[in-house]
């Protein structure tokens, strides 16, 4: 119950202190009302101590030390009530006083420590703290201490009291003051302890100022401080005391520079109304030391502030510049700091691509990725040169720049950035292979910086396209090259919407009968000036500007439509399958298998006689590829293992990826009739794919030996320009036999 009245009822706390002040009021004792302020305040020591321990208080020894001035509080209410009771013993007058002061120390110490953050424990607090007291100070010496204390009527001690007492509540106030001005939500710990500093403060000023004969003022007075009491008791028992602060700079925020000003206004404010009422009695001496004291104090804090600023601005302008993720430069350095090397000299830049960073994201997930980003980047740091730039520039994508340096130093940079990440990188148990494509260029003839790196950048993909691992010099060749891509790219789009586009079958045939069991999709480009255009050329385009995604769309629907057409006109004689090849950028697509299952489901044609052919390279990264061909496995779909035998690692692949279907490279069939490796290697896949229980298709038969050598090998599928060329529509009633040998 306690603890869900600190946590989310703490204004409970101020109401039971002015429950506590009423009832000090009513109390006719003065001893009574004494000791019920004694009880109060060792509720607030229990009560500090107990969520000191129970909450494993981060900030345990401010606490303490806030307890221990809480107990001297006490002590002096228990002298107080013992005076009370028997009257006349002036040493406990001085007991009273002695433990009410002696408090002042340690619960301003402590309430600093515990009102600061961790950052914000230094000068600036301090001095923060300092330009508050000391305004409030003058005040409170030209309008409340001063004219008691010059009275000469006054004994020392009453006037070391009326000193003293108006002082340590200042104290209090200005360290918790500036807490209500920081940016930031104010815990409910904060409002509860400045609302009991407040409380002391108006006390000590109201004992000060009160007539000696106003008894009934005084209980009022005196009841103020069980409000603090629970005020402070509150503050302790709430859980937001006890938490590791916020790390938090010391701001110079609106509200806290607005209440800076109206403390250093506070000088000549009080000189000017001194000035309308008592101009021959101005006390210059102590309105003179203020001021001083006050103009160095908020002049240390500007400075500080300033000092401040600037540190900040550096340490932003760094962040501005630097990549989070690998703590390289970021595509704005780069770019500035290649603008500064070729005002000085002839710089080199190097762009580089990671190959194989997408599989690595999507079959291990962007933690792994960004880890192996981060290890590329220290490795590139680690081997670069002093004055040499590492950045990140997005994505996978790297550049390098050698200041001044000549094209053969920057080849050898290159070379050891190759071989410093092609070493392993292990990322979470993970051993990751990597390699990078890179592309140089120099500002020859350019004094543009993004010219220099938008050369660099072709010649990166120049060399990417030419297989993992390689580097290209830029020359002006690639512009053409680039260009000519450019080009073929819009006029593809132009031709999707135009329908440019044919497909035609080449037939799958039985052995050895020859006769027509399934066909395999072919695209052929008409263009309307150029003519055909080989799919070697298109192909390649269309899969780096993405546009093979639709066009993969586009071949699918139409040969399922084909392939209905088929079945409806030509029934048992029409092709049992008709196979659709699929690229890698088509399988990375999220919504690629359900694009199939509808296109299925608008032509009719049933999920069994549909063959997706994929390559060992599009799926052997594994993620998303590979979740697509489980999915339309799962659909039905037969899937079939393209070019087999001429990937990255076939049989082990056969043990992840549901296949159907293996059709064996061309490149094994050729010399097939000739006895050699070639003959060796198409034997044993005919074994595995009988050991596996797929179905195995030789491709690119050409001849007559060719079909008759593979029928005794034991082959009974074939495909090849000897059963058929590839057609819009095929002769599915022609067969090709074999030699009567075979």
């Amino acid at each position: 119950m306690l603890r869900r009245l600190a946590e989310r009822r703490w204004p409970v706390w101020p109401a039971l202190g002015l429950v506590a002040c009423v009832t000090y009021v009513a109390i006719p004792s003065t001893g009574g009302a004494a000791l019920l302020s004694a009880a109060t305040g060792l509720v607030a020591v229990i009560l500090t101590l107990t969520a000191v321990r129970r909450y494993r208080s981060a900030s345990a020894r401010s606490w303490n030390l806030f307890a221990v001035g809480l107990s001297l509080w006490v002590a002096g209410d228990l002298a107080f009530a013992g005076n009370a009771f028997a009257p006349g013993n002036p040493a406990v007058e001085y007991l009273v006083n002695a433990c009410y002061l002696s408090a002042y120390p340690f619960m301003v110490v402590a309430l600093f420590r515990l009102t600061r953050t961790r950052e914000a424990r230094d000068s600036f607090g301090a001095l923060d703290t300092a330009v508050i007291a000391t305004g409030l100070g003058i005040v409170y010496w030209i309008f409340v201490i001063g004219p008691v204390a010059e009275n000469a009527a006054m004994p020392p001690l009453a006037r070391f009291l009326v000193v003293a007492y108006p002082t340590c509540g200042v104290l209090l106030c200005a360290v918790v003051l500036p807490l209500l001005l920081r940016s930031g939500r104010r815990t409910p710990s904060v409002w509860l302890l400045t609302m009991g500093s407040i409380a002391v403060l108006l006390g000590n000023v109201a004992f000060t100022v009160m007539p000696a004969d106003a008894a009934t003022l005084s209980q009022w007075v005196f009841g103020g401080y069980l409000f603090a009491y629970l005020c402070y008791a509150g503050a302790a028992a709430h859980p937001s005391a006890h938490r590791s602060p916020a790390t938090r700079g010391a701001s110079l925020g609106r509200g806290r520079l607005l209440l800076l000003a109206v403390t250093s206004l506070l000088v000549p404010g009080v000189l000017l109304l001194e000035g309308f009422r008592r101009p021959q009695d101005i006390d210059w001496l102590a309105i003179s030391i203020g001021s001083i004291l006050l103009f160095l104090l908020v002049l240390a804090r500007l400075a500080g502030f300033v000092d401040q600023v600037r540190a900040q601005a550096t340490q932003l302008e760094d962040m501005a510049m630097r990549d989070d993720l690998t703590g390289l430069a970021n595509r704005r350095r780069f770019e500035q700091r290649l603008t500064e090397s070729m005002q000085e000299g002839q710089p080199q830049v190097a762009m580089l691509d990671l190959s194989g960073f997408k599989a690595v994201n999507d079959r291990f997930g962007h933690t792994v990725g960004d880890r192996l980003l981060a290890e590329v980047g220290h490795r590139m740091a680690q081997t670069l040169r002093p004055g040499d730039v590492a950045a990140r520039m997005g994505g996978d994508e790297f550049a390098v720049l050698v200041p001044d340096t000549t094209a053969g130093a920057m080849d050898g940079i290159v070379e050891r950035l190759t071989q410093a990440l092609r070493r392993p990188v292990v990322a979470d148990g993970h051993e990751l292979l990597i390699n990078a494509s890179f592309g140089t260029a120099t500002c020859d003839e350019t004094d543009d910086p993004h010219e220099v790196i938008r050369r660099a950048d072709v010649a990166m993909y120049v060399a990417k396209s030419l297989g993992e691992g390689r580097r290209r010099r830029y020359t002006r060749g690639m512009d053409v090259a680039a260009g000519e891509q450019a080009r073929m790219g819009a006029e593809m789009r132009q031709a999707l919407d135009t329908g440019q586009f044919r497909l035609v079958y080449q037939p799958i045939v039985e052995l050895p009968s020859g006769r027509t069991v399934a066909v395999e999709t072919l695209v052929r480009w008409e263009h309307p000036v150029r003519g055909p255009v080989s799919p070697a050329e298109f192909i390649p385009v269309a899969e780096q500007n993405g546009l093979i995604v639709e066009l993969g769309a586009w071949i699918l629907k139409a040969a399922c439509a084909q392939a209905a057409i088929w079945r409806d006109e030509l029934g048992p004689a029409a092709p049992r399958r008709i196979g659709v090849n699929v690229s890698a950028r088509q399988l990375a697509e999220p919504g690629f298998p359900e694009l199939v299952a509808n296109v299925l489901a608008w032509t009719g044609l049933g999920a069994d006689k549909l063959t997706i052919e994929v390559t060992e390279t599009a799926v052997f990264g594994g993620g998303q590829a590979l979740r697509a061909v489980k999915a339309l496995y799962e659909l039905g779909v037969k899937i079939a293992l393209d070019d087999f035998g001429t990937g990255h690692s076939s049989l082990t692949l056969l043990q992840t990826l549901p296949v159907n279907i293996l059709k064996v490279d061309k490149s094994f069939v050729d010399n097939i009739s000739m006895a050699g490796r070639h003959a060796v290697i198409a034997t044993a896949l005919i074994q595995v794919s009988n050991g596996l229980g797929l179905d195995a298709v030789a491709e690119g038969v050409e001849t007559a030996e060719q079909a008759a050598e593979l029928h005794r090998l034991g082959y009974r599928l074939a495909q090849g320009y000897y059963f058929g060329r590839p057609a819009a529509q095929p002769d599915f009633a022609a067969s090709a036999e074999l030699p009567s040998a075979a």
